[in-house]
């Protein structure tokens, strides 16, 4: 999915090819959490062309995406009304969003890295943002993936680590929070043998 650090021209040349760069199919890990996430108000981070968005929406979530690209955007309104849903699909970059206070029941990020410091501002932004008892989910590739060929960042900076994460989002519940290694075949831009971070946050209820 498009990252925040290249340009907006970048991801829209990408997005331009035939077809899905990353499939139309939503993200595994996000398909295995789906059941435990609150049908509500949903927020879908660098969606890019909107597989996951779409399959959050067709679950019965009401769900804004944000992509730096237009052509993405485009992409996902179209896949949305072929799968005979909808979703609030919006260009924006996340280094100047705001994701509001409380306002979602859902946060979701699937490889949408982007630099560590921007990425700290961004996980501070989500813990304001999501209501008591809200989850954010995320995957992204770590430093272990870089080399392999498979896709994904190829820079330290891009990368994250299972740690760093924890150290986020201390003082949550983390249902899920591993390294992982595992095969990934979406659309030509990510596939093969790949490692990756997943973690599964939930914001404490209100005292």
């Amino acid at each position: 999915m498009s990252n925040l650090t290249s340009s907006g021209q970048t991801w829209d040349d990408r997005y331009s090819e035939e077809g899905y760069a990353f499939g139309t199919e939503p993200n595994d890990f996000l398909v295995d959490s789906a059941s435990v996430l609150t049908t509500g108000d949903t927020l879908v981070l660098g969606d890019g062309e909107g597989r996951n968005g779409v399959y959050l929406a067709t679950l019965g979530h009401r769900v804004i995406t944000i992509d730096l690209s237009s052509v993405g955007v485009a992409k996902a309104n179209q896949l949305a009304a072929q799968r005979g849903t909808s979703i609030d699909a919006r260009v924006a970059d996340l280094a100047n969003f705001d994701m509001g206070a409380e306002q979602w029941d859902n946060i979701v990020s699937i490889f949408c890295h982007v630099p560590t410091e921007l990425r700290r501002r961004v996980h501070a932004g989500i813990k304001r943002a999501l209501r008591p008892g809200g989850r954010f989910l995320l995957e992204s590739y770590n430093a272990a993936n870089i080399g392999r060929g498979v896709g994904g960042p190829q820079s330290n900076d891009l990368t994250v680590e299972i740690a760093e994460l924890e150290s986020d989002f201390a003082g949550w519940k983390l249902e899920v929070h591993r390294a992982v290694d595992r095969q990934i075949s979406e659309g030509k831009y990510h596939e093969g043998r790949s490692s990756t971070v997943q973690l599964l946050a939930v914001r404490p209820a209100a005292s």
